[in-house]
């Protein structure tokens, strides 16, 4: 017989108006997804409140992402931070890591490493994979804890263990600069290959490199435009860029200066992207309309998620500040090609 949400929706409702919390818990899990009841964030952030105010660390936690990311409630990263610790304080990985998160951006809390190391931690040794992956950087780049190729090394390996692609491309790169261990070409072979048939567009990039000059392979241009394809694909630039002196160059391709120039343009567009996206965060100097105007450029070349993020970095700036971007964008097209 098929399971009846409805009818289940029903009774937890009748026993969370009692104060079951459990039933508050599963009523905020139904009005999140949608089952049995009309889908409304807002029901379910209300459901999942009442709940976590009587201790349930699942409520917690899922308040907490509802928090951090607007949905149902406004966005409030140190209400995100309240919830995600008190979660946390019960052992719940993932708002473990989700703390971490928060301790290492600086979101809802005054940034520290330490802490975020302390939190990334104790979810990693639970298992959790996010956790374990951003340990592994962490060591890596010696962020809260001396860089330690080694120990880095071990955490995106036990990641990797568990399919996280992102650590299994590191490992790749690793072993290709004999970071942790001596340089082995075949070994990061072997790593940015399973993160690159894992879809990581970063690993099909770097794997596509290694064809382009043989490094720890046979030199095949075919094999590296395969994978400069794949990630170019997926909107790496660096890929884009490699398509278009290749096509340019004629290596393993007929010379096609028309669709250099199309992989060239790609480029671009995410590079221009990429700088908005600085100046809006303030990675760097922040500088709104320097943001916009980069934004407004990548969007000229087809980036729609630069239109929709140059519209949030509208809601920061003056009208004055926006015409003066507009005006840098106009100049900056008019500029001859030197």
């Amino acid at each position: 017989m098929p399971q009846d949400v409805a009818e289940a929706a029903k009774w937890f409702r009748l026993a969370a108006d009692q104060g079951d919390v459990l039933a508050q818990y599963n009523l905020g899990v139904l009005y999140f997804s949608g089952q049995g009841v009309p889908q409304s964030y807002g029901e379910s952030a209300k459901w999942y409140s009442l709940a976590a105010k009587q201790g349930n660390a699942n409520a917690q936690y899922n308040l907490g992402v509802m928090y951090r990311d607007g949905g149902g409630v406004t966005q409030s990263h140190s209400e995100a931070t309240k919830w995600f610790r008190l979660a946390a304080d019960q052992g719940y990985a993932a708002a473990q890591y989700n703390l971490g998160v928060m301790f290492s951006s600086g979101q809802g809390v005054s940034q520290n490493y330490a802490e975020a190391i302390k939190w990334y931690r104790l979810a990693a040794a639970q298992g959790e994979v996010d956790a374990q992956y951003s340990l592994g950087l962490r060591y890596h780049n010696g962020e809260g804890v001396p860089k330690d190729y080694s120990e880095a090394m071990k955490w995106f390996r036990l990641a990797a263990d568990q399919g996280h692609s992102g650590a299994t491309y590191t490992l790749g790169v690793m072993y290709n600069l004999g970071q942790g261990e001596a340089q082995n070409y075949v070994e990061g072979l072997k790593w940015l290959r399973l993160a690159a048939n894992q879809g990581n567009a970063k690993g099909q990039f770097n794997l596509g490199v290694m064809y382009e000059h043989g490094n720890g392979v046979a030199q095949d241009y075919g094999e590296a435009l395969k994978w400069y394809h794949l990630a170019a694909d997926q909107g790496d630039a660096f890929a884009q860029l490699n398509l278009g002196v290749m096509t340019r160059d004629g290596k393993g391709v007929v010379k096609n200066y028309a669709e250099a120039m199309k992989w060239f343009r790609l480029a671009a567009a995410l590079a221009q992207f990429n700088l908005g996206l600085m100046y809006a965060n303030g990675l760097g100097p922040q500088d709104y309309v320097q943001a916009h105007m980069w934004l407004s450029l990548s969007a000229a070349r087809g980036t729609q998620e630069a239109a929709k993020t140059r519209e949030i970095v509208e809601r920061y700036m003056t009208t004055a500040q926006i015409s003066e971007a507009h005006k840098l964008a106009r100049d900056w097209k008019s500029k001859p090609i030197q």
